[in-house]
């Protein structure tokens, strides 16, 4: 007989409401597997340039990130009005059934529209991505109040591990199923089939959400106008800074990370397979360490994770320029999971560090803006550096080709990267008590797997601080 799994809080409504978050973590990331994975696929079967993969790529998440502060301060102005109804729960899930149903008319535009479907393809993606950014700064200032402080760190490392393992499943069921479609010659009818089933993934999420306790804050809405508690919380805090720092990354990042798919499927001929099992690799390393980083986060902090993870995701982009081989390009993506997954998490629960309860949906909202107009900017750059950046490099009378202009691309998102790293990570503080550990003892804990170990360990120890 199994065994009951232990409670994630002592109040059981609360517990229960963390479950259903469980639950809807799984079912949003299964979407997001089946459909957001394939977006930039789907435009490239619409035979987008790479231009045209930038936009899609930095125009939608921009333009939704906005809505964040709309719909901060439209809660702002209705718990002010009646603080005794939460209207926290309503506006996520209103915000996702948004979202689910947008996809509907995203898989059919090629046939509605076959003349305007990038386009339409672009403007159905803003929708998309308004639908969770509405929701957005509730969610955070409602799960800052129900996850307890002491056991953040594993409660979102495990929701998180398991979304991944949902979106590393989807990716996989519907890599498959675009392959079975391709080989039949009947591609979009593969890419219809993935977009209905993650509409009814993101359905089932959003009735989770409805499930969920919505408390009375534990901080109750300030009386000041918006504008002036914002400026007032973001005066009295650190977030600001860290939030700089996020989205320059994000930008950085961005100038390269649209452009990986477009590489894999133009220029490398990849089937939809091959491009599926490389996509996979990194939620799967996500997924066997998010555990482990999690509980590293709750006992060496934040500051350390986002400075090792730091020092090996500037490195990632610049890998894909040695070799295109297949087998080469797993080997990658498992180390960009392996750091991404520290980092992101880390970064996550550095928010809520930094922002007190009573100002956290305003703050992220801040925050999560920020970091979109880095996507813009980055996107947006990486687009119009791939269309102008040779196929050639030459030094003197001795001329090479590159296989793509791409290269130059990631090559500049590698520079990027380091500079914003010691821009900022030296100013970045802990601001809760934890033990001390070293960056290479961090590696170790977080692999377990020598030969892995090794390798990350000639790349990060060398950069360790003495005490």
């Amino acid at each position: 007989m199994a065994r009951p799994s232990p409670p994630l809080a002592k109040d059981p409504m609360v517990d229960r409401s963390l479950r259903h978050s469980l639950r809807d973590g799984i079912f949003f990331s299964a979407m997001i597997g089946t459909a957001e994975n394939y977006f930039s696929a789907f435009a490239v079967f619409l035979r987008a340039s790479t231009a045209q993969v930038a936009w899609l790529a930095a125009l939608p998440p921009v333009l939704a990130a906005f809505s964040q502060l709309g719909s901060a301060w439209l809660g702002h102005r209705l718990e002010t009005a009646r603080p005794e109804r939460p209207q926290r729960r309503r506006l996520i899930v209103i915000g996702a059934l948004l979202q689910a149903f947008v996809l509907i008319p995203l898989a059919l535009l090629p046939l509605a529209l076959p003349t305007l479907a990038l386009p339409v393809l672009v403007t159905c993606a803003v929708v998309y991505y308004v639908g969770p950014n509405l929701g957005s700064p509730h969610w955070g200032s409602l799960m800052g109040d129900l996850v307890p402080e002491t056991r953040r760190g594993r409660y979102f490392a495990l929701r998180t591990r398991l979304s991944s393992l949902a979106n590393f499943s989807a990716l996989l069921g519907a890599g498959l199923t675009l392959h079975a479609f391709d080989a039949l010659g009947r591609t979009y009818g593969g890419f219809l089939v993935i977009f209905f089933c993650a509409a009814a993934f993101r359905l089932t999420s959003a009735w989770h959400l409805l499930q969920m306790h919505d408390p009375a804050q534990k901080a109750p809405a300030s009386k000041k106008a918006w504008g002036k508690e914002l400026k007032s919380a973001l005066r009295q805090t650190s977030l600001l800074r860290f939030s700089l720092f996020y989205a320059t990354m994000q930008a950085a990042v961005a100038l390269a990370s649209p452009f990986f798919s477009l590489y894999m499927l133009r220029d490398l001929e990849f089937s939809y397979l091959a491009f599926m099992v490389n996509t996979a690799a990194s939620m799967g390393v996500q997924f066997l360490t998010l555990s482990r980083w999690g509980r590293l986060s709750d006992l060496f902090g934040n500051r350390l994770i986002l400075g090792t993870t730091g020092l090996l995701i500037p490195l990632l982009p610049s890998l894909w320029v040695l070799s295109p081989n297949p087998f080469y390009l797993l080997f990658v993506q498992a180390i960009s999971g392996l750091a991404w997954a520290g980092f992101t998490l880390s970064a996550t629960n550095s928010v809520f560090d930094l922002t007190p309860p009573e100002s956290r949906r305003n703050l992220m909202a801040v925050h999560n803006v920020l970091a979109a107009l880095g996507v813009f900017v980055g996107a947006t750059l990486g687009g119009w550096l791939g269309t102008v950046l040779p196929s050639t490099v030459s030094f003197g009378d001795a001329t090479w080709p590159w296989l793509s202009p791409l290269y130059g691309v990631f090559l500049i998102s590698t520079v990027a990267r380091l500079a914003v790293v010691f821009a900022f990570l030296p100013q970045l503080k802990e601001l809760r008590k934890v033990r001390p550990m070293s960056r290479s003892g961090l590696i170790f804990r977080v692999t377990r797997i020598q030969p892995l170990s090794g390798m990350v360990f000639e790349v990060v120890g060398r950069f360790r601080r003495k005490p």
